[in-house]
Parts: structure tokens; C-alpha cells; sequence
């Protein structure tokens, strides 16, 4: 059972918008494409939200996001008792640490997590050049200190709290699709970087399926897969907080889908996945709803569409 879960939060990263992404996601046809691939599927709604910025000497809008992210880790952990497969629909990627931080209580730390982005998101308080929370999940997945003193600190350390005691392992995340990465990111990439050099020096069967391959050697037996949607080029998909150009091209962008279902797919594959988040749809700056419709279609290859049934 794939559990569909909305977050509608956007107030912690650049641009306003990405709240009204699930919605725009579900009016693309996502539930009607995974059940025609034979996926029985839940919408389980959205998580409440507190849209209504705070003000204080910590990090911005701290207050609605810690209830964001408690209310959306009890969602994913209940999902996951369930033994459903979460699908989360963002709002902003600073929600996946509530989702990701939600399967590590559930399964411990072999744990893999797949980041696919165009940015690197490991910043912490102490050098973010922008106090955007959005550009700091992973940091506070893996339990790295805010580098600050003050309100930042006292808000950054409830928020690990809250995140419960599992940490992510910082050997056990890879990048991929990496174009505009901090240079006080680079010394924290401690697991795999792709970038999008990579991808263009050696191509997208490869750089997967060195993704794959290094869960392997590394012995992870659940992934989650957390994508941005500006992974992709803004050409195809605009609709996005924090555009970069250079991204992956729809059929690249497929194609990863398509070969991580296939390895995921195999008998021999020693892990499975176990959640997806999906975010930073913004319909404010899309066209058509272009990026929800070329998402839903990502999914879907993800989930096992093929272009001859």
C-alpha cells in the first residue's frame, strides 16, 4: 500500500508557493497513475499547518515548522507500522526531516537516503549564508551541532530533539544531480556526491547504479528517496523555490527512475525502498501545472510505469 501524506509548509525556504505543491500534485493525476500500474493506493490528506509566520531571535519561523515536523514524523511512523510505503507530497524539503528522521526510529540506522537535488542541503546555522532552513535538513538528520550561540542554537537543538534519538549516518546518504553546492557544504559530504558533472562525464546507467552499488558494499537494507523537483533543468520544470539551470533533462531524469526501479525490482537487490518524498512543486511560478504533471510522471516510472506496459 502506497500511503499518499501532504505537507503543505512553505515557510522556510525562499519563495512562498510550494504549500499549494500537494494539491497541484494530486490534480496532475498522481493516485489515478500509480493505480493504473496496479499500486493499491491511500490518500491520507495533509498534515495541519501553521501558515502564519513567528518572529523572535532564533531561526526563522521556527515555531510553525517544529509543529510541522512533529505532526508529519507521527504520519510517516504510522504509516510505516501500517507496513505502508509513505509517499510525501512537499512544501518544502525541509519537511524531509521529519519523514526521514520517522524511518530511522522505525528501522534503525541501515538506512540509505537517495538526495536527489540540485543542492546539497547540509548547512547548518553557524554558515548558512541565508538562515533558510530549507538548505539544512541533512545537517540536522545526522545530529551536527548548529556551530552557534543564542536563539539559533536553542532552536536548532529542539529541533534535533525532536527528530528522536536515530541519526542519520553520513556515510549512508548520496547525492544526486548536485549543480549549486555551498563551498562550507563541500568538507560535510561525507557520502556520495553526484553532480551533475558526474552525470555528464559518465552518464545516467552508471552514476545509479554507483548509487546502488555503494548501498550494497555498505549493507543498506532500506532506502528512502527524497527528490527535489529542481533536480530537474527549470526549462522543464519551473515551477520551483529555488531554480538552477543545468539540470536533468526529462528523459535523464526517467531514465534514473527507471533503472533505480529496475535494481530495486531485482531478486538479488539485498534492500527495498521504504518511503518517497516528493517536493518544492511551487504552482506560483509554473506554467500549466507543468512541473506537478512532469513529477507525477517521475513517480510513476519510479513505481514501475515503462513506456510498454
Amino acid at each position: 500500500m502506497i500511503e499518499v501524506i501532504g505537507a503543505p509548509f512553505d515557510l522556510c525556504g525562499m519563495r512562498l508557493g510550494s504549500r499549494l505543491g500537494p494539491a497541484a500534485i494530486r490534480l496532475a493525476g498522481l493516485l489515478e497513475e500509480l493505480e493504473k500500474i496496479d499500486h493499491e493506493v491511500w490518500d491520507a490528506g495533509d498534515i495541519p499547518v501553521e501558515l502564519r509566520p513567528s518572529t523572535g531571535d532564533g531561526l526563522r519561523n521556527f515555531e510553525p515548522l517544529l509543529q510541522a515536523v512533529k505532526d508529519l514524523r507521527e504520519a510517516t511512523l504510522t504509516a510505516l507500522q501500517r507496513e505502508h510505503l509513505p509517499l510525501i507530497l512537499g512544501g518544502e524539503h525541509t519537511l524531509a526531516v521529519a519523514s526521514v528522521s520517522a524511518a530511522l526510529e522505525h528501522y534503525g540506522d541501515d538506512l540509505g537516503v537517495l538526495w536527489i537535488d540540485a543542492h546539497a542541503d547540509i548547512n547548518t546555522p553557524g554558515v548558512s549564508e541565508t538562515g533558510n532552513i530549507h538548505g539544512m535538513p541533512i545537517a540536522a538528520l545526522c545530529g551536527e551541532p548548529s556551530g552557534i550561540e543564542g536563539g539559533k542554537d536553542r532552536d536548532w537543538r529542539h529541533l534535533l530533539e525532536a527528530l528522536g534519538p536515530v541519526r542519520l549516518r553520513p556515510d549512508h546518504v548520496a547525492w544526486y544531480g548536485l549543480r549549486d553546492v555551498d563551498r562550507s557544504e563541500v568538507p560535510r559530504l561525507k557520502g556520495l556526491p553526484i553532480t551533475m558533472h558526474d552525470i555528464d562525464r559518465k552518464g545516467i546507467e552508471n552514476t545509479v547504479n554507483m548509487v546502488v552499488d555503494r548501498y550494497i558494499e555498505l549493507g543498506i537494507k532500506h532506502l528512502w528517496i527524497s527528490f527535489d523537483i529542481d533536480a530537474l533543468d527549470p526549462v522543464l520544470a519551473p515551477g520551483t523555490g529555488t531554480a538552477v539551470r543545468g539540470g536533468l533533462t526529462f528523459r535523464e531524469s526517467q531514465l534514473v527512475a527507471e533503472i533505480l526501479h529496475e535494481r530495486l525490482s531485482a531478486p538479488s537487490c539485498p534492500f527495498r525502498l521504504v518511503g518517497v518524498d516528493f517536493v518544492e512543486t511551487n504552482p506560483i511560478h509554473d506554467q500549466n501545472n507543468q512541473t506537478a504533471t512532469v513529477g507525477t510522471e517521475w513517480i510513476a516510472s519510479l513505481f514501475g510505469k515503462t513506456i510498454l506496459g
